[in-house]
């Protein structure tokens, strides 16, 4: 798999966050620039903030009620505001040929949302994720690493850019 950013022209934006609030305020400002349609894939540790980050991007959009990592029903289907948006988390997928039979190809349609998780166990399958974002420990804080894989990544990395400061 050829990295997103090779696709994107090099796009990549890094930012250092500090804590579980700063994580969802992060995923609130993501969801402020995700035009419908978007995939976006989430890389990283187990425990390394992809949930928390999800959960911050679906207050953002307006969600109040639970989230929850989709680790053993493998998708959560939410609607927000009449905008089908789909949480995957694909750490339990033994081959990706499995995405088949939960209807991947109908989640990935018109102007679904979706955000996976553990993508790579979704490779040959899954198609390129407009934006890529790997998470990693960095001591108390957390290094987001976002790669663009399509032009449209590249428009939220500038979105992002231009309205969020260096460090949280």
């Amino acid at each position: 798999m050829n990295p997103p950013e090779a696709a994107a022209g090099g796009a990549v934006l890094e930012r250092e966050i500090r804590g579980e609030a700063a994580m969802e305020a992060f995923g609130a400002r993501l969801a402020a620039v995700l035009p419908p349609g978007s995939r976006v894939y989430l890389a990283g540790e187990l425990g390394a903030g992809k949930t928390t980050l999800v959960r911050g991007l679906l207050r953002g959009l307006g969600y109040r009620g639970r989230v929850k990592s989709p680790t053993y029903a493998l998708v959560e289907p939410y609607e927000i505001d009449g905008r089908p948006v789909y949480h995957l988390d694909l750490y339990r997928l033994s081959d990706p040929e499995e995405l088949e039979w939960i209807g991947i190809r109908e989640l990935f349609a018109d102007d679904a949302l979706c955000l996976i998780e553990w993508p790579e166990r979704g490779a040959g399958v899954l198609p390129p994720a407009d934006l890529h974002i790997e998470i990693r420990h960095a001591g108390e804080a957390r290094r987001l690493r976002l790669a663009a894989g399509s032009a449209r990544g590249v428009e939220l990395l500038r979105a992002l850019a231009a309205g969020y400061p260096r460090e949280s």
